[in-house]
This record gives C-alpha cells, sequence and structure tokens, in this order.
C-alpha cells in the first residue's frame, strides 16, 4: 500500500487540503502577537496600561493577543506599534513564477518574523506616537441626572 504523501512537505499537504491560506494566517497572527507581547514584557507594560495607550478596551488588545483569533486590522496593529513606540513594516515580496503555493507560504512564514515585524525607530517614535491614529474606546455615557 502506497502513501503518496510520503516524502512530500507538510505545506503541499495543508494546500491539498484546502486549508493553506488559513494556516498562514494562524502563524503570521502568532508571530505578530508574540512580538507585541515580548515588547510589553521588555517595556514592562501590563495589558491595561497598553490598552489605555492604544486608546482602547482591554478585550480589544486580547483579541489582538490572541495567537489562534487570525483576524486582524492593520488599524489595531498600528494603533499597538505606536503604542510601544514602533512602526509596522509590511511589504509584498515578488512571487518566482516557477515557484508553487507550498513554497510561497514556505517564504511568506520564514519572513514573518523580519518582513511583518514591529521595528524599533528610535528617531521616529516620538513623531509616530503623536501621528497615530487615535482610537477612543466606546464609552457608554451616563444619563443625564
Amino acid at each position: 500500500m502506497s502513501n503518496k504523501h510520503i516524502g512530500s512537505r507538510l505545506d503541499e499537504l495543508l494546500d491539498e487540503d484546502g486549508v493553506l491560506e488559513d494556516v498562514t494566517a494562524v502563524a503570521l497572527k502568532r508571530v505578530i502577537a508574540w512580538q507585541i507581547a515580548e515588547e510589553m514584557r521588555a517595556q514592562q507594560l501590563t495589558k491595561t496600561t497598553l490598552a489605555k495607550r492604544m486608546h482602547t478596551s482591554r478585550a480589544a488588545l486580547n483579541r489582538l493577543l490572541d495567537e489562534e483569533d487570525a483576524s486582524l486590522t492593520l488599524t489595531t496593529l498600528a494603533s499597538a506599534a505606536a503604542a510601544l513606540g514602533k512602526t509596522v513594516s509590511i511589504h509584498l515580496a515578488p512571487a518566482d513564477a516557477a515557484a508553487t503555493a507550498s513554497a510561497r507560504s514556505r517564504t511568506t512564514v520564514a519572513k514573518a518574523k523580519s518582513s511583518v515585524s514591529v521595528r524599533a525607530s528610535q528617531q521616529a517614535a516620538p513623531a509616530a506616537r503623536a501621528s497615530a491614529p487615535r482610537i477612543p474606546a466606546k464609552r457608554k455615557e451616563k444619563p443625564a441626572a
């Protein structure tokens, strides 16, 4: 009995099963969440403090740090980076015409730590914080007395 998957790569199997994009998205989110959590530790920030700096709720920050929740907006990511005194760097890399979808996903995951990294911007950090979008947390209005 021969197994067609012997000798194949995991990403090829995931591509055949139609889950490669989902798995790649979760992998990227895990890297981003890990980087933010590491920077919080380095700066000794609590979730509450970072949420206040981001002008958002702690629940929204928990969603950002949830490695399994692949949904993430660029606005939230930019807000978190600015609150940490960092910038976000994202770029699209050219795809090799001969590369398969599995090779592209392998490259994407491998570059996640460097390409989609929250990078220090020592000189631009104050300007980034000043120009960062401020997203106010939704607050319940108290009824007039």
